[in-house]
């Protein structure tokens, strides 16, 4: 699926689930980061997850601090690696980010912070 059609379904909550793990939401976020500022990415990002979510059943599933730091690693690596990079290239430079467990936040963040209905409802800056 090209990266147009992929956004597309995702935003709109009809690409299926099985076609939506680690991998795809870092791809996601990255391709809005490409075309949005980084608030903006993160706004939109965001209530596209709650809606997939809320499409699939799995409404309680959204994470805002998980979300939040992932959306801005991502950011901080584009940033970092060569400009006009695509996904695949991103995607090869950046393998701890595509890494669900053991997840890269876990530099980042206590596994109590992280579990915490708090960390779940609002983004909480790492307390490592």
């Amino acid at each position: 699926m090209n990266d147009r059609d992929f956004l597309a379904a995702f935003e709109d909550g009809t690409l299926p689930e099985e076609c939506f793990h680690h991998r795809d939401h870092v791809r996601a976020a990255w391709l809005l980061l490409r075309e949005e500022r980084p608030a903006a990415a993160l706004d939109r990002f965001s209530a596209a997850l709650v809606r997939f979510a809320s499409a699939k059943g799995k409404a309680g599933l959204y994470h805002e601090t998980i979300t939040w730091a992932y959306l801005l690693l991502i950011r901080e690596r584009m940033e970092r690696g060569p400009r006009g990079a695509g996904w695949e290239e991103f995607a090869t430079a950046n393998p701890d980010l595509l890494v669900w467990k053991p997840s890269v936040l876990d530099r980042y963040y206590t596994p109590e912070t992280l579990g915490s209905d708090l960390a779940r409802r609002v983004f909480l800056l790492p307390d490592r």
